[in-house]
């Protein structure tokens, strides 16, 4: 009788052990569809996360506080990858009246990472590209600071390339004795027409360092009193 009770005792004990952690699975899985799921974070929340969490410093040029954006469904919205322009990869710079070569260059900017992030709203689609790049010092010495003009564009490709919107960025750099230095610019509020169909497919976000940016506009000229 006392090894029967004992067989019982250990059964019943077995059978409170299962029921125990089924309800703790139970209760792990009920907590996780609680959870919020990643689409309700903010925009400013999911763009900080393009660049792996963290980037080589803090992004410069973008607007801090920015309000958050009041967004729809994006199930059906396509962002556009994100290339860089032909021919400007690199922003080289010599010293006054010299060619970027050899020893009469100052310093060469290169783009070494991007990212973006899309967001609808009504009939338009508003972008942020982040871009990270370096900064190098050359044998002629590079400025204490060094101003990046970047553009960003957004272009439907196909065999006549058609630009859809267009936008400058400048952030500037200080140099240290290192002779390199990394930069961040997060390109806001790059708005377009949302494409229909599937004509966003084609479109592409292309960036590049401008250097003509950086030059004043022509002032127009007076005109001449008869």
């Amino acid at each position: 009788m006392g090894d029967k009770a004992g067989i019982r005792t250990a059964a019943g004990l077995g059978s409170r052990r299962r029921i125990a952690i089924v309800a703790a699975v139970s209760l792990a899985i009920s907590c996780s569809l609680l959870a919020p799921p990643a689409s309700a974070q903010s925009l400013g929340d999911r763009f900080k996360s393009l660049f792996g969490g963290k980037s080589e410093e803090p992004a410069q040029g973008s607007s801090q506080g920015a309000a958050p954006v009041a967004s729809e469904p994006q199930t059906d919205l396509t962002c556009p990858p994100v290339s860089i322009r032909a021919g400007a990869s690199t922003y080289a710079v010599a010293a006054p009246g010299k060619q970027p070569i050899g020893n009469d260059l100052r310093f060469q900017a290169t783009i070494t990472k991007t990212a973006r992030d899309c967001t609808l709203n009504g009939g338009e689609i508003t972008a942020r590209i982040g871009i990270q790049g370096r900064v190098i010092a050359g044998p002629a010495g590079a400025p204490s600071t060094v101003e990046i003009p970047l553009r960003v564009a957004v272009v439907q490709g196909g065999v006549q390339e058609k630009t859809i919107a267009t936008k400058v960025y400048r952030t500037s750099v200080s140099m240290t004795e290192a002779g390199s230095e990394p930069f961040s610019l997060v390109a806001e509020e790059l708005v377009y027409p949302t494409p229909v169909g599937a004509v966003g497919d084609s479109y592409i976000f292309y960036i590049g360092f401008d250097p003509q940016a950086l030059k004043p506009e022509p002032k127009p000229k007076a005109t001449k009193k008869k």
